[in-house]
């Protein structure tokens, strides 16, 4: 009988029995990153036995759906499948001798461990002298190559950039196969959750409301239709949610709105009948998922048709593009969706207290009981868990949390399973990146934990950190910036120690729906083509500055708030942000002499807020620690 047991970073080393053979655990990692690379390198010998057949001498497989989505259900993990690297972005491109990925900064550290040994090289988006996936492809593919990639899974904008890249070398593509099918015999089956209708009640906005606005927009761009595939923008539109997404709240469909009719493509079978009937009395006209293709092919010619090319896949660009005229322009359902409306802001300030409360109790239950109980990365995100399950609102989590111990903390998407977790101990620090999805909100919240001793190095770079945090909470600005203008408030005093994170500062947040949301954003790198938006009053955005240091920690604060008006005189609009997570910074991680005057009373206001919001809804003794976490006299 084979004994199998994996080390846990952190834990000693001891021997296991393999079929009678004596290996210790380091061993043991080794032979398992072995058999995992022996599967990886035997889909990619069949992937290229097709490619070959195919007449395809470059496939290019992106982390995407056919709705070209952040996060996708297990059934289009076809990157995952044949690099091993899980990650929610990157892209693989196979060739006959060789293959790539390409991914951002966030999975770097990630990419290079999980690619050990594949064969796969990592290409660093943005790192200088790295070339991008088109630029590799215009100066290694051969005159009259043939490109092959899943057209439905390849946005229009992505597929259109390729075509000018690569037409001097008149490349051919190919993009209406998917080469896995014949490959991965045990694949997922096809996303098919259950669509149920969000009450206006919590919404704040009916849907005719919406379409009305919508092709109010669409008309305004000259154009008399709508081609809509964003998910979650679909899920807004219509005023549904579904479960085809772990922890994203979204349901595979399409969407074509004009002034004759509103058609939503989606599965009727996990159409709840109240939603069915209540989409009816609303005029929206519900057809099959799978018959989108058909209908656009039979649309009367000539139409001006509106389609993000960011999310409309190639294939369906191609039938739109060969028969109307299409309007390439932002889905206005996206700016709509991101102002939130009072309803929504006042459901959310509710949710964002109770999650406050949550966080801020699994704080205090770590503090107390670290070096006392067995605690792991994993135990302490069930925990964390349990304590957001309580509250009556709570559906689901927003994100798998992320609960890293030490030099884990470094890869900011990390993930910690129970075969491979770190045992806390009361010293370093623990990260938890988490947040929940509630009827009536959702959330997304990161803490940096102080243990125990910490180096005077990484008390430094957790001050920078949370000075950062609390410089972009008291922004004030002019009506017209974007997040590029702003975000040197957070990043400044990690700037100034030498030190920089590979990510923006800050994304928008849905309500009770992806918990990456567009267009606003906080980041500093000015990227040719792509456009910034404007902060508007009532878009909610996170404020997340981090220090990462490989093998060593990683340090990451992160609220979220939301702009408002403030005074408006000769000079323009001002605004500001409203702050709406309310969760201790641990003090234990400060060392005051790297604060200026006004950084020390950001701080001191911050923490004395929270006090006064959570105090009512803590027990005595957690209230009692609470008082003395925040220095509140």
């Amino acid at each position: 009988m084979c004994a199998v047991c994996i080390k846990t970073p952190g834990s000693t080393v001891h021997h296991v029995t393999i079929c009678g053979e004596s290996v210790n655990n380091k061993d043991l990692e080794g032979r398992v990153r072995d058999m995992e690379n022996a599967v990886i390198c035997g889909r990619l010998t069949k992937l290229r036995e097709r490619m070959q057949a195919e007449g395809i001498d470059y496939y290019m497989i992106p982390t995407a759906d056919f709705h070209n989505s952040e996060y996708v259900n297990d059934y289009f993990m076809v990157r995952e499948y044949f690099s091993h690297f899980s990650g929610s972005n990157g892209t693989l491109l196979v060739w006959q001798d060789g293959a790539g990925l390409w991914t951002d900064g966030r999975y770097f550290i990630q990419a290079e461990k999980e690619l050990q040994g594949t064969g796969i090289a990592l290409f660093r988006m943005q790192d200088e002298g790295v070339p991008d996936m088109d630029e590799f492809l215009s100066q290694n593919m051969k005159q009259g190559q043939t490109l092959g990639f899943d057209g439905r899974v390849v946005s229009a904008s992505e597929g259109k950039k390729l075509e000018k890249k690569l037409a001097g070398k008149e490349v051919s593509f190919l993009f209406e196969k998917d080469l896995a099918e014949t490959i991965w015999t045990d694949r997922p089956a096809f996303p098919a959750g259950r669509v149920w209708m969000l009450d206006e009640a919590l919404a704040g906005k009916s849907v005719e409301e919406k379409l009305g606005e919508t092709l109010e927009k669409v008309e305004k761009e000259g154009a008399d239709s709508l081609f809509l595939t964003k998910l979650d923008d679909l899920m807004w539109l219509f005023n549904i949610r579904g479960c085809d997404v772990e922890c994203n709240p979204v349901a595979m469909s399409y969407a074509y709105l004009s002034r004759e009719e509103t058609v939503l493509f989606i599965q009727k079978a996990v159409l709840e009948d109240t939603a069915a009937a209540s989409l009816a009395a609303k005029g929206v006209k519900v057809e099959e998922y799978d018959t989108v293709t058909d209908y656009l092919k039979t649309l009367p010619e000539g139409r001006k048709v509106m389609a993000d090319q960011r999310q409309c896949s190639y294939a369906l660009y191609r039938i739109l593009s060969g028969r109307q005229t299409v309007v390439e322009k932002k889905n206005p359902t996206e700016l709509l969706k991101a102002v939130k409306n009072p309803v929504e802001l006042a459901h959310m300030e509710d949710i964002y207290l109770k999650d406050s409360v949550a966080l801020t109790r699994f704080i205090y239950w770590l503090k107390t009981n670290i070096g006392k109980i067995e605690i792991t990365e994993v135990t302490a995100a069930d925990h964390l868990e349990m304590l957001r399950r309580q509250i009556p609102e709570f559906l689901d989590l927003s994100f798998p949390t992320i609960a890293g111990y030490g030099e884990n903390a470094a890869m900011m998407h990390y993930e910690a399973t129970p075969d491979s977790c770190a045992v806390l101990k009361p010293e370093g620090m623990l990260l938890v990146d988490s947040g929940g999805q509630y009827l009536g909100g959702t959330t997304d919240v990161t803490r940096t934990i102080v243990l125990g001793p910490v180096s005077d190095e990484i008390r430094r770079h957790y001050t920078a950190v949370a000075a950062g945090m609390l410089q972009m909470t008291n922004a004030r600005w002019i009506h017209g910036c974007t997040g590029r203008n702003l975000d040197i408030l957070a990043r400044q005093p990690v700037w100034e120690l030498g030190l920089d994170y590979k990510c923006g500062t800050g994304h928008g947040v849905g309500y009770i729906l992806n918990v990456h949301e567009g267009p606003q954003g906080l980041r500093w790198r000015y990227v040719e083509g792509v456009s910034e938006a404007v902060i508007e009053a009532g878009m909610d955005i996170t404020n997340e500055p981090g220090v990462y240091v490989e093998g060593s920690h990683g340090i990451r604060i992160e609220n979220v708030m939301v702009a408002e008006n403030d005074v408006k005189n000769e000079y323009g609009q001002f605004m500001y942000f409203k702050t709406l997570t309310w969760v201790p910074i641990d003090m234990d991680g400060i060392d005051e002499r790297y604060l200026t005057q006004t950084q020390k009373e950001y701080l001191y206001t911050y923490q004395r807020q929270v006090y006064e919001r959570l105090a009512p809804f803590l027990e005595e003794e957690e209230r009692e620690w609470l008082k003395k976490e925040t220095r509140v006299e």
